[in-house]
């Protein structure tokens, strides 16, 4: 049964250009890749799971070997560290890094809207808004985690500093829901299902949600860029080829994605991603969909944003002179584009 599900999603996709994918994986400089990711069942991640899924990799002549990490800082670590050839990561960490005079370059965008959500626990009962943190145990996936960068900017949008609250890493899954159910926690910054769940089992109250474009704007006053596909200078000049077809297998997902239905995301799943309930499951992913990018573009408008909002946090980001056209380019999605979309 599985397999036909399987079956009938690809089919679906079979139709997005893949003559024109052929005709680019010719001669690849690295067929082996290694691609580090930190949460990777959290929704923030879906296309890294339905690239892999639907076959994507393998039809563009790569053999990937994708490595889940407790967040999106120690997925970074393994970049920088060697262990890694490329991430699905924040979008912040290309600025971040830049700063550190170690830098790192998106390809594709995957997300353009953070998908976070900040929520206070109920069972701890000591945060009726965000005005309460100050002094509080707020869990996030992982320290320096995109989910850190956001508790740190509303902090300090409200005139604190981010050591003014305990940042505790509870991970995005499992490990999340029971901090929450435990009360080891004040409040809780994370994505979905596991806000999903732990608003439907009613032990959290959302204070700020980016899953939808209103409340992006809200919380960072325009749009802000989530999930990318990144990578040092130094792989893209020595594997533009490779770059090329990764970068592909991401835009022909996000193309899926778009004109995919609910049932067809689902289909394509593996049953422990659903937490036990496949209906939440869904409830949450259509909650999220609106985060995903359609094309895989990224816009100066949310580097803009992003980098204010580091500003505001980093003093290694203030401090330096960040040339944002160094954090990304558009480059290998347009190629894609022009191809998928013949």
């Amino acid at each position: 049964m599985m397999l036909k599900s399987l079956m009938a999603a690809a089919a679906v996709a079979l139709t997005l250009g893949t003559a024109g994918l052929a005709a680019a994986q010719q001669n690849l400089e690295k067929t082996d890749i290694k691609i580090a990711v930190g949460g990777k069942p959290l929704l923030y991640y879906l296309p890294l799971t339905l690239a892999e899924r639907l076959g994507y990799f393998k039809d563009a002549g790569l053999n990937v070997q994708i490595n889940d990490f407790g967040g999106g800082a120690k997925s970074l670590q393994a970049l920088i560290g060697g262990s890694a050839d490329v991430v699905t990561g924040a979008y912040d960490h290309t600025i971040q890094m830049q700063a550190k005079s170690q830098p790192i370059v998106a390809v594709a965008q995957l997300g353009r809207y953070p998908g976070i959500v900040l929520a206070s626990v109920n069972k701890a009962g000591t945060i009726k808004s965000v005005n309460d943190l100050k002094g509080k145990k707020v869990g996030v996936t992982a320290p320096g985690s995109s989910t850190n960068f956001m508790l740190n900017h509303v902090l300090t949008s409200m005139g604190l500093k981010p050591e003014d609250a305990s940042v505790i890493g509870v991970g995005g899954g499992p490990s999340a829901i029971a901090a929450i159910k435990r009360g080891e926690i004040d409040a809780i910054v994370n994505l979905d299902p596991v806000i999903s769940q732990a608003q439907a089992d009613g032990d959290i109250t959302v204070l700020l949600d980016t899953r939808t474009e209103k409340g992006t704007m809200d919380v960072y006053g325009g749009p802000y860029p989530a999930a990318v596909l990144y990578m040092k200078p130094d792989f893209i000049k020595e594997n533009p080829k490779t770059t090329q077809a990764l970068t592909d297998v991401f835009v022909r997902t996000m193309l899926w994605l778009n004109k995919a239905s609910t049932d067809d995301v689902l289909k394509v799943l593996p049953e422990e991603y659903f937490l036990g309930n496949k209906s939440l499951y869904a409830q949450a992913f259509e909650h999220s969909k609106p985060t995903y990018s359609p094309d895989g573009r990224f816009t100066q408008a949310g580097a803009d944003a992003a980098l204010k909002v580091l500003k505001a946090f980093d003093p290694a980001v203030a401090s330096t002179n960040i040339d944002l056209s160094k954090t990304y380019t558009n480059q290998y999605v347009e190629d894609s584009l022009k191809r998928l979309q013949q």
